[in-house]
Order: C-alpha cells, then structure tokens, then sequence
C-alpha cells in the first residue's frame, strides 16, 4: 500500500509485518479473497491517519505495523481469513505480536474463513493424556534429544522441537560433504559447539523433573524412527529458547503451510537473531571451541599412559558417558580430556544383556543384570562423579570406586541386593561397609538374595548329586574352524540343508546381478557380502575392522573363519539373506586347558584340527559358559576327542566345582596322568603342573 508521512509528507510504499495477503495480479486474476482483503483494507484505512510503526525494508519497500484505533490491522485480516502468517517477517517485528498473530491464524484456520475454508491440518492427532506430561530427566542426546522416564516408571525418548543441534562445517563443494570422517571421530567432542550445547542441557536438565508439551510427532522416514517433538520446560524456562539465545542451537524453517513445529516457535526465532546479532555460539566468527580427546577405550598401550596420573590423584572429577553394566561404564575425565572404561572395584556384578563374542546375536542377561544396569544409569548416567582409581587389568581398563553425591556406589549397588562383595575388597578401607550392606541386603531378601540358599546346604546337595544328572544329549555337528586360543565354530549337522539353500540362493543372486565394485560404504558391525578369497564366492560377514589403508577385517558369520578383504571385495547382502542368525555358533572344549607356550599350543591346536577336520562328529553340551563348554566325540571311533588330547599330553585337563561333571573329571585326570607318567609332549620335561601350597604363595 503507498502512504504519505506526516509532517513531511514523504511518500513510501509499505508491506505489513508478518503477513501476506493473496495477491491482486496485474492481469485481472487475482488469488481468491484477494479483492475482499483489499476491501477491508480500503473501507477502514483509506485516506485516514493512522500511527506507522516502520520496522524494516525489503528491496525497495518498507516493513512495518499500522495501528488502527481498534487495534494491529494486520491481526485483523488474519483474524477474518485474508492473510497468513509470515515467518520472516515476524521476525522482525518490534512490537510483541507474534503470538497473537499466531492465535489470529489459528482462530482463522478452525473456523474455515475465507482462504483456510479447505484447510485440513497436516499435524498428527495426539491425546489429551499424551499431549502433556511430566517427566525427569535420565540422560541428554547431543544437543536436541533427551530420555526421561515417565511417571509409570517407563522410558520415553524426545526430541526437543524445531530446532537443530550445532552441525559439522562443510565448504559448501560436494567433495568435503560427503568425505569419510576421519578414524577415531566422536561427533559429541569434534562437532564445534557441540559438547557445550550437550553441557549446558547435563547441567541444567539431568535428574531434574521437567513439564514436557508435545508440539508434533515427526513420522518415521527412511531408516530414521518416529520422533516425539516438544516443548521443555524447566523452572519456567524454554529449553530450547535457552539454547537458541545461548547460539547452541539452530532454529528449523518451515514452509508457510507447515503446522508442525514448536508452539514457542517465533520465540525460538527471536531468540536465535538475538544471538546471531551478538555472535554467541555457533555464529561466532572466532574462538571456535575445540576438544583434543584421547580415548584409551580398547588400547592397553594408551591406558597405561595414563595410568600413573590417575592412580596419583586422591579423587579425580569424572563424567559418566555411557553405562554398560551394573559395575561397567565409560568415564570422561576434564582435567586429563581423556576417555577411559572403568570397573567399580569390590564387587561382583551381575551382566545385563550384550552381544555374543564371535557373533550369534545377544547373550542372555544375568539374574538382576538388568536391574543393576538400570540402577546405575538411574545413579549416574551423566552425573558428575569423583572416582579413586586403584589398578588397572591387562585391557586397559581401570578399577576403582566411584561416589555420586557423596555416596559410593559399590557400597550401594550391595546395598540393593545387585551386587555381591568380592574378595578383593577385603583389604580395603570400604570392607567393613560393603560387609554390612550385603548382610542387610541378604537378611532383607533384596535382589539376588531373593532365593537365595545357604551355602553349606548348597554345597550338601551338589556332594549328593548322582551321576545320572549329567545329561547327555548328542547332536551332529561339524566343525568348520579352529582359533589359535583352541575356541571352534561348528554348524549343526540338521540345519544343513537350510544352510545350502541359503548359499545357493546367494550365489545365484551375484551371478544375475555382479555388484559394482567399491560402491558398497562398510560400517563396523554392520553385516555384508565378502568374496572369499579361497574360492572366490559370496557369504555373509560381519565387519569387525576397517583399516586406514581400506582393507576390512571380516568375519563369515555362518563358517567362523576370519579374514582380511579388500574393500572392493564387499556388496550388499540379497534381499531377505540377511534375515537367517548365524549358522556356526563358538564353543570350547569341557574341562580342558590349551598350553600358555605359544609353540605348545600351537601343535595342540594343529592335532585338534586335524581330529575334527571334515567329520561329522556328536556334541554334547556340558555347561552353558561363555562360549558354551562341550564334549565332542568321534562316532566313527567311539573317541572322545578331549580326552584323546590329554592322552597324547598335547593339552591340560581342567578341574571344575560342576559336581556333574566330576566322572568325567575322573576319566580326563586317568588320561592325564597317563600322559605324565608315559612324558608325552607337555610330560617332557616332567610334572608342569603348579603347586597350590601355600609356602609357595598364593596362586595367580
């Protein structure tokens, strides 16, 4: 519309602030209600004073408010349905009128006037029960994600709505965007800003109970699941407003049409000009944070680095970044910017759920593992701790307590009957304390104290066992590898056919359809195609490293055998392939000891395979270990292959307190003394054995 500026009568052209009307076009087809909503104009602001509020320019034209007598004309049309809101102009408004635009629309929108008579809401439905809630705080996601646990004592994770946490730079060429990130890469601490959005939202949010509104559900798109987008609000502050102002977050753009997004969204809005203006975060042009973390996670040689320092220090202030187990997670100290596993010292923890070693899906949890995982994420997730590091074992991982709020963990993992006192704490300054949580855990019945018995009658009932509660039930197997450790991996013998069908299938798939070579991208874990070098066919594998000079560690998850491929050598698995769990599963031998002498066990290892090589054989499952103890016998020769090892002096027996087992004890030891007294192989030089009297020290 063209104005006239009073006392000057300087003459402008002028587009409302945070609207659009539809258009009047020039050829006489106008959009629909376009000559009503210049009508409306017309008959209430033509040739009439009224107070501009100029707030902006675009291109040639101003931006800004008119105030009528009886109010914002702007919210007006928007309330009759002749124009919608308009983000970007919003923005720049100087009056406090976004949300009651917003509120103009929305009355607009449900009444069907004019331009929205057929509008239909693209936001999903969500209950009254479902739209508010409220909920604390278990753990923050980088900078946009939170999981909280729900009144009901469940877990629910959420999205913090429509805004971005701080991203990776790119220079803008497709080249650099879709470069491999380099080895070692943790987004949390290489991403700029990103560790400090993450900090800012730990400080402020972990174990603190928040009001949680859901704005929209995102739904499930490609392999990304369905996201519960919301509002958070803690001691009345915005979340997610406090993160925009702060520069630690980006704020979503929507099409105009877009209901989806934050109720709070112009606020959001206003809040990230407000830190682009002042150069807060991630719109700095300098100072750009950057966290130089060493990971000793898995690397002995690193860990021992670091070792001396820790152990040194009285208490040293940690983070707890992530919890495997009740008595197992992984710690973040400042103070040394290092990454380091860490075991609670003092006690006995049962294991939740985790993956089986070599493959074959997940290993069950442990009585109560699952419940201490939880306790101790529940404790201290993110939390800030102290920790008193004392050893550190052979992988690197460090052994010490751990207190959260002044409490030791170990002494309270006892406490709630999830954890027992082990030997090792005895001569510590915690003893007696651990001492007395296990007696009261026990004489409350908590946790595994549950059904617990005694263990003089325990021990009566295993001495009274007969020998008939050995069970044995064979099944054909065949062994498809040996490790160097004397671990095999064997296929059951019934699930053959199913076996070749699945192969046949593969095989046939390549040949119709040969997969380019090098366009297949390898991620660790994830399972593949690799072409055996041997004979030159596909199977499936699991990936288990990938080296910098592009060569992949793989491991063929249906035969158990290992090898190093080229990663040209790797495809994506058939359709439907992929489906069908691993058809070779590990096991070891029951009551046997490979010798620690590499060259010793190297010929034990070798006789062992030749034993099993491309025979059929019966396996009888003894105890349900990690990886599963087993008996193996030559049906061919009525020869149990464990046994004929111990004869040949090759390998050791090994005793067990399995009373079950104690006949079969009793022919391995006949075995084994046979051996020795012929100075067969290991016998050589005579008896090898260690002495376990104590005038020779304790045993290792």
């Amino acid at each position: 519309m063209r104005l006239c500026l009073l006392p000057e009568f300087i003459p402008i052209t002028l587009m409302l602030s945070g609207i659009r009307c539809p258009a009047v076009k020039q050829d006489g087809v106008s959009e629909p209600y376009a000559d009503e909503a210049r009508y409306f104009l017309e008959s209430r602001l033509l040739q009439k004073e009224v107070e501009v509020i100029l707030e902006s320019v675009n291109n040639v034209n101003f931006v800004g408010t008119i105030l009528h007598p009886q109010g914002n004309i702007a919210e007006a049309l928007l309330r009759q349905g002749f124009a919608k809101c308009v983000d970007w102009s919003l923005a720049v408004m100087k009056t406090a009128g976004a949300s009651s635009f917003r509120q103009a629309e929305r009355a607009a929108k449900d009444a069907r006037l004019r331009i929205w008579t057929n509008y239909v809401s693209n936001a999903p439905q969500i209950a009254a029960k479902d739209k508010e809630f409220t909920a604390t705080v278990l753990e923050v996601i980088n900078g946009d994600a939170l999981m909280v646990k729900l009144p009901n004592n469940k877990y629910k994770k959420i999205f913090l709505a429509s805004i971005r946490p701080p991203r990776e730079k790119n220079n803008g060429d497709e080249e650099t965007k879709n470069s491999p990130r380099p080895k070692g890469f943790k987004a949390l601490y290489d991403i700029p800003w990103m560790f400090e959005a993450r900090e800012y939202l730990r400080k402020k949010l972990i174990g603190k109970k928040v009001n949680v509104i859901v704005d929209y559900i995102q739904p499930a798109k490609d392999t990304f699941p369905e996201k519960t987008c919301c509002t958070v609000i803690s001691g009345g502050t915005n979340v997610a407003e406090a993160l925009a102002s702060n520069g630690l977050a980006s704020v979503v753009r929507y099409r105009n049409d877009d209901d989806q997004r934050s109720s709070h969204y112009d606020k959001l809005i206003e809040a990230e000009i407000k830190a682009q203006k002042a150069g807060l975060g991630i719109h700095a042009k300098k100072d750009i944070p950057a966290h130089r973390i060493q990971d000793t996670s898995g690397d002995s040689a690193k860990a021992r680095k670091f070792f001396p320092f820790l152990k040194r220090a009285h208490k040293t202030e940690a983070i707890v970044e992530f919890v495997a187990s009740g008595s197992r997670m992984r710690l973040y100290i400042p103070k040394e910017s290092v990454l380091v596993t860490f075991l609670l010292a003092g006690i006995n923890c049962p294991r939740g759920a985790r993956p089986a070693i070599g493959g074959g899906g997940m290993q069950e949890a442990e009585p109560f593992g699952e419940e201490a995982l939880f306790f101790t994420k529940e404790k201290c997730l993110q939390h800030d701790v102290a920790v008193t590091i004392e050893e550190m074992d052979k992988a690197g991982n460090f052994i010490g307590w751990l207190w959260v709020d002044n409490e030791n963990l170990s002494v309270s993992l006892v406490e709630h009957g999830l954890a027992t006192m082990h030997h090792t704490a005895e001569t510590s300054e915690y003893a007696r304390a651990i001492k007395t949580a296990e007696e009261n855990a026990n004489k409350k019945r908590l946790g595994i104290w549950r059904e617990y018995i005694e263990e003089d009658k325990e021990n009566e009932r295993d001495r009274n066992a007969t020998i008939q509660d050995r069970v044995v039930n064979y099944e054909k197997v065949l062994v498809t590898e040996v490790t160097s450790e004397g671990h095999f991996y064997a296929q059951k013998v019934d699930l053959g056919p199913k076996l070749e069908a699945l192969m046949e299938r593969i095989h046939q798939e390549f040949k119709n359809n040969t997969p380019l070579p090098g366009s297949y991208v390898p991620r660790r874990g994830n399972i593949c195609a690799a072409r055996f070098s041997v004979d030159d066919q596909w199977y499936r594998a699991r990936i288990e490293k990938i080296t910098e000079d592009k060569m992949v560690h793989v491991f063929y998850i249906d035969y158990g055998n290992r090898e190093v491929v080229d990663i040209t050598r790797l495809a994506p698995l058939p359709p439907g392939t992929e489906a069908d769990a691993p058809f070779a599963a590990e096991y070891v031998l029951c009551c046997v000891k490979f010798p620690t002498d590499p060259d010793d066990r190297a010929e034990a290892v070798s006789a062992f395979y030749a034993d099993t090589l491309v025979k059929k054989l019966l396996m009888n499952l003894e105890q349900r270990s990690t990886p599963p103890a087993v008996t193996l016998v030559d049906p061919v020769a009525n020869v149990d292959l464990a046994k004929n090892l111990i004869k040949e002096g090759l390998v050791l027996m090994e005793t067990t307190r399995d009373y079950k087992l104690l006949p079969l004890i009793a022919e391995y030891r006949a075995a084994q003394d046979l051996a020795k007294s012929s100075r067969l192989n290991l016998w050589r030089h005579g008896d090898i054995t260690e002495d376990d009297a104590i005038e020779f020290g304790v045993r290792r």
